[in-house]
């Protein structure tokens, strides 16, 4: 990407703003946080320097002097090869990607080159990087000073040929959570991201973040989280739900924030108390129970990730033990169950809420909370569970209504909020639609 920066001069000399994080994000400048600022120093005219592609984002600008600047696309994928070159002043700024290779000559004596980048040099780092030759072939760069007359180092000279480069591999997303039932919608429709179960992943364990290499990746997708609702009002369940709805999201929230990563957490109805009918994504966080209150702490950690997307859901359906599931098995042995007829809400089903996350993705959405679940009435779970044995062939005078009292009585439960309406206006704003909870029970039911 190629900016244009204004140069103000007069008598003394000039001044420009070379980096201005408003004015360039909202030019389309990715917002990709840089954290430390290199200045190359060049004698003479004819110094030329890579071709280098390096494991981080860079805007690079000339402070003084002119160049010749030539970029190569050394990622996979079939803009591999690419080849883009421009003259640089200082009125002239370049915002360079991860994997694309980047070098310059310089057209004047005591140029000087200065380039932001977001993320911190290391030997490590240096293991990241990919070349090729600035007088390879196939590329054929039309150098203004020919490069056997230029400045270059040895080691530039022995870079290897297109031919013989291997692609940087573009930053992947990675899926923590695999084999829940979020997870495994994931996996249908995205083969390529990188999965990790709980025992891959332990995010309780501070070196499952130490010892993962996080400019390997550019998005993060947390479908992982504590879901015994009940158990959680143990004290060993308490202090798990803690641990992986509230603590580990912090740790996320940490690495998208050191590595300018794209983090996604998923939330519920839970944060609510339920006194409202309807709840809007800025409504205040009330949580009532323990597992209630380490989805909300879950909520706030994420908030602190610059680039993130909170999705608010409720009453997850999907390829796993579910309320849908065990009503259907209910219905086809012949039983009829009491349900709960005072708690009302709305079905979502893991496709519809992975392909808002994917909406919210690829339409570079605006970062925020979301709410997602299926479109349609509000219904009590009774209401739900009556639509499934008509479904199967039962009548829907086999379930029988109760209060939330009746139907804990003897029980240890957590509380529940009485209303878990999700407001979807934000939502669809955004051009997506959910499917209507009776489409999408039918749909599911027949699968």
């Amino acid at each position: 990407m190629v900016l244009r920066l204004p140069v103000h001069g007069d008598n003394r000399g000039w001044f420009k703003e070379n980096w201005q994080r408003e004015k360039m994000v909202a030019l389309g400048l990715p917002d990709f946080g840089p954290v430390q600022n290199n200045v190359s120093y060049n004698l003479r005219a004819g110094a030329t320097r890579g071709i280098h592609a390096e494991p981080w984002e860079k805007l690079v600008s000339i402070s003084t002097g002119r160049i010749f600047g030539v970029w190569v696309d050394l990622r996979e994928g079939d803009s591999f090869g690419a080849l883009f070159t421009l003259e640089l002043g200082p009125e002239t700024s370049v915002f360079v990607p991860r994997g694309v290779g980047n070098a310059y000559q310089t057209l004047e004596d005591a140029t000087t080159y200065s380039y932001l980048v977001n993320d911190h040099w290391s030997p490590q780092a240096r293991e990241g990087y990919t070349f090729v030759n600035l007088a390879d072939e196939t590329l054929a760069i039309d150098w203004p000073l020919p490069l056997a007359d230029a400045d270059i180092s040895a080691a530039d000279l022995t870079h290897p040929p297109l031919t013989d480069v291997v692609p940087f591999r573009r930053p992947r997303t990675l899926v923590l959570g695999a084999g829940g039932q979020l997870a495994n919608e994931f996996q249908a429709v995205m083969p390529d991201a990188e999965y990790r179960t709980v025992e891959d992943f332990d995010l309780t364990d501070p070196d499952a973040f130490d010892s993962t290499s996080w400019r390997d990746f550019d998005l993060i997708i947390n479908a992982a989280a504590y879901t015994a609702v009940d158990v959680a009002e143990t004290t060993d369940g308490r202090r798990l739900a803690w641990a992986v709805n509230g603590s580990a999201v912090a740790e996320l929230a940490k690495v998208a924030r050191a590595h300018g990563i794209v983090l996604v957490h998923y939330s519920s109805d839970y944060v609510f108390d339920g006194v409202n009918e309807v709840h809007d994504e800025d409504e205040l966080l009330s949580p009532l129970g323990a597992y209630a209150q380490s989805k909300a702490a879950g909520d706030l950690a994420v908030s602190t990730a610059p680039r993130h997307y909170l999705l608010r859901t409720s009453w997850l359906v999907g390829d796993g033990s579910n309320f849908v599931r065990t009503m259907a098995d209910l219905a086809d042995r012949g039983i009829a169950p009491s349900v709960v007829d005072d708690q009302r809400g709305r079905l979502t089903f893991t496709d519809d809420l992975v392909a808002a996350t994917l909406h919210l993705l690829n339409s570079d959405a605006e970062y925020g909370t979301y709410n997602v679940s299926c479109e349609g009435p509000v219904q009590s779970w009774a209401d739900i569970a009556k639509d499934v044995f008509v479904l199967r062939g039962r009548s829907a005078d086999d379930v029988t209504c109760v209060t939330t009292e009746e139907y804990g009585a003897g029980k240890q439960m957590a509380p529940r909020p009485r209303n878990s309406t999700l407001d979807l206006t934000k939502l669809t704003r955004t051009g997506f639609t959910p499917r209507h909870a009776h489409d999408a029970l039918s749909a599911y039911l027949g699968s």
